[in-house]
């Protein structure tokens, strides 16, 4: 092609020679990214649960937006997700959040959320105007379905039900069909009250416990529970991986790979790709729980 464009008196070959060329680069970076996706789950699907910090309604509302930026970016880079169990705030925002993610590489590109992430704004519930500082935080398994087998004695398990509730009257029951899961050994609770039904409820119940209790005794087997435990940080300043400031600058930085934008409000709505990519670049060098 460049032999060509060299002889391409017209200057026509030039312009198809950008596109193929860019088509190439293109190419290349999403496949040195995959590169980087080693660890043998991060093919899988992903479980990501959200959870505010102290703060009432301001981190309530704070693990609110942080749920829909993820559900924006699943949407725009073609994962599909089932939220599983969902609590709303009682004036603003959420209390919790779980949601199951199905595509290729989900695990992967999810896993550099791990964390907590911190919001300075003005505060919107404050009739004085003052800056708050919220926190919420993030973990990501992933989801191995049926194709690993994790041994779950029913006698190890406590089975509480409930009634759901949700939004507008959305997946409200008259009858209890929401399921808690608590796993005794390990003290692990898993919630489900997506669905109508108190047996899909349970069935839903059972994969996250799977996978919850697959990354658990991952890491004792690896000898490093207290890593994976020291992920779960205490959701305050000074734990945060990334920061989100609306004022007084406008800049959300993550505090791991020093990769910064200025573009608050595109990162709010989904396009924090580059923000993963940062964090999976910095660690490629190891293996990556």
């Amino acid at each position: 092609m460049v032999e060509l464009v060299a002889e391409d008196e017209q200057g026509t070959m030039a312009e198809e020679f950008g596109r193929m060329l860019r088509g190439v680069e293109e190419r290349v970076e999403r496949y040195e990214f995959r590169g980087m996706l080693r660890d043998p789950d991060d093919h899988r699907g992903a479980i990501v649960t959200i959870h505010p910090g102290a703060g009432g309604t301001e981190s309530q509302d704070w693990a609110a937006m942080l749920l829909r930026m993820y559900t924006k970016w699943m949407e725009a880079n073609g994962f599909t997700f089932h939220i599983v169990d969902l609590a709303e705030g009682e004036e603003a925002g959420i209390t919790r959040a779980t949601l199951e993610v199905e595509g290729e590489y989900a695990f992967g590109y999810l896993k550099a959320e791990k964390g907590v992430h911190r919001l300075v704004r003005i505060s919107p519930f404050d009739a004085n105007a003052r800056r708050h500082t919220s926190f919420a935080s993030v973990f990501v398994y992933p989801d191995v379905g049926e194709e690993i087998t994790v041994e779950i004695n029913d006698k190890d398990l406590k089975v509480d039900t409930y009634r759901a509730s949700g939004a507008g009257g959305q997946h409200v029951n008259k009858t209890s069909s929401a399921v808690r899961i608590t796993h005794l050994p390990t003290g692990i609770v898993v919630q489900c009250q997506a669905e109508r039904s108190q047996h899909r409820n349970r069935e839903m119940a059972m994969r996250l416990l799977r996978a919850r209790l697959y990354e658990y005794l991952k890491a004792e087997q690896e000898k490093s529970r207290e890593e994976l435990e020291a992920e779960k940080k205490e959701i305050a300043f000074g734990s945060q991986i990334r920061s989100y400031v609306l004022h007084p600058y406008t800049m959300v930085k993550d505090h791991r790979t020093h990769h910064q934008s200025s573009d608050v409000e595109g990162i709010l709505e989904g396009d924090i790709t580059g923000f993963m990519e940062a964090w999976l670049k910095q660690n490629a060098g190891s293996t990556v729980k």
